[in-house]
């Protein structure tokens, strides 16, 4: 597969829409970007399911770059809880490298699919939902966030997610502020996307290369055309989150995560 000006216009689109979204909800982009890439690499003869095998590894890493651009710009404001990015990173590690190089080789690309669209229908259901912590909870201690932390870090590789999905309810529930939740999952989006991306590098190595410039899982063509349009759009997005009230946002975008979930819950039905 060649890199013709439709796939490159294709791509460049799909990073400014998930960069922009990455600084504004704190996601990671990966819920708009995995299903619209497996579609396109699906659509220019790439078997099924190694299509959402690479979408997820790709998107994962084009977080790497997403996540510095707008954690910037939050940490600008203040808005980042560095305490606890410390305490769930290590556990974030630890469960991002089990599952890049450990499970998420080993399970079929029509699995990945379901459990993606398991979750992408849960993080809409939450943002639809919108519900409050209950007033006392705070953050769990050094072994609670070690195990939340691998939690976050785990499901994040096998989904290709930056975690906000988990880690901004995860807080809110702990009583962080919303503005601070975003802002802190940003933050983590970097040692999620570091630790699985090295192991969809080290779980795909044997894997003969499905496309030029694949690096195990890893489109690396890909990843340099959206990585260079979302870190242009993420710091606007995170702009914009302090700006505005995103409560009737967040409801038209869990809409939009609902039509995601369905079509790849129709990829992982093979």
């Amino acid at each position: 597969m060649h890199l013709d000006l439709t796939l490159v216009a294709e791509l460049l689109a799909l990073g400014t829409c998930t960069g922009f979204l990455a600084g504004l909800l704190g996601i990671g982009g990966g819920m708009l970007m995995v299903p619209f890439m497996t579609l396109i690499l699906s659509a220019r003869g790439v078997d099924a399911a190694l299509a959402v095998k690479m979408a997820i590894a790709t998107s994962m890493a084009t977080i790497l770059f997403t996540s510095v651009s707008s954690v910037r710009a939050h940490h600008k404001r203040g808005a980042v809880r560095w305490d606890i990015v410390r305490t769930l990173a290590p556990g974030i590690v630890l469960g991002g490298l089990v599952a890049g190089a450990g499970v998420f080789s080993l399970l079929k690309g029509t699995t990945l699919a379901l459990v993606f669209a398991v979750f992408v229908a849960f993080s809409a259901t939450q943002m639809l939902l919108d519900r409050k912590p209950a007033p006392m909870r705070q953050m769990p201690g050094t072994a609670g966030s070690l195990g939340a932390g691998g939690v976050i870090g785990f499901i994040s590789g096998l989904v290709g997610a930056g975690g906000g999905f988990i880690s901004v309810p995860f807080m809110s529930w702990c009583n962080v502020a919303m503005h601070n939740a975003v802002a802190t999952s940003a933050a983590l989006g970097f040692p999620i996307a570091l630790a699985n991306t090295v192991g969809y590098v080290v779980g795909g190595w044997s894997m003969p290369s499905p496309l030029p410039g694949a690096l195990g899982y890893l489109w690396l063509p890909g990843l340099a055309i959206i990585a260079t349009a979302s870190v242009t759009t993420a710091p606007l997005g995170a702009r914009t989150a302090h700006a505005m009230n995103i409560k009737q946002l967040k409801k038209a975008f869990a809409c939009t995560l609902y039509g995601l979930a369905a079509y790849m819950f129709y990829k992982s039905l093979g």
